[in-house]
């Protein structure tokens, strides 16, 4: 697992994007679509995903895995998972919770490599 950013959802992602952007000086980093924006604060390669899709859901953290798939089916006995996988622009996302009920996220990029 390697940690990708952190993701926040926001009940208003213009709203929120001015926040990051203008007041606290974040970068845009990436976009999809009208709901996900990645900002990165200037000289650090840090990102933090602010997004409307997933409201009432609390930030976390996003790992990347190699197979979403596979890590869901290794781990479905002893993890929490609260999204089981679905696809994703670049790939397959997943949602468990820790112990305490933190979410963490996962991810691949499987898709990258096959375009529509």
């Amino acid at each position: 697992m390697k940690l990708l950013f952190m993701d926040y959802p926001v009940k208003d992602l213009k709203e929120s994007l001015a926040f990051y952007r203008d007041v606290l000086g974040f970068e845009e980093a990436w976009r999809e679509g009208d709901h996900t924006v990645a900002l990165k604060l200037p000289g650090s390669e840090v990102q933090l995903m602010i997004e409307n899709d997933e409201i009432g859901l609390t930030p976390g953290a996003v790992f990347l895995v190699d197979n979403v798939d596979k890590y869901f089916e290794d781990n479905k006995e002893t993890l929490k998972f609260i999204k089981e996988p679905v696809d994703i622009p670049p790939g397959r996302y997943a949602i468990f919770q820790d112990n305490s009920g933190n979410l963490l996220r996962i991810l691949d990029f499987s898709n990258e490599s096959n375009p529509e």
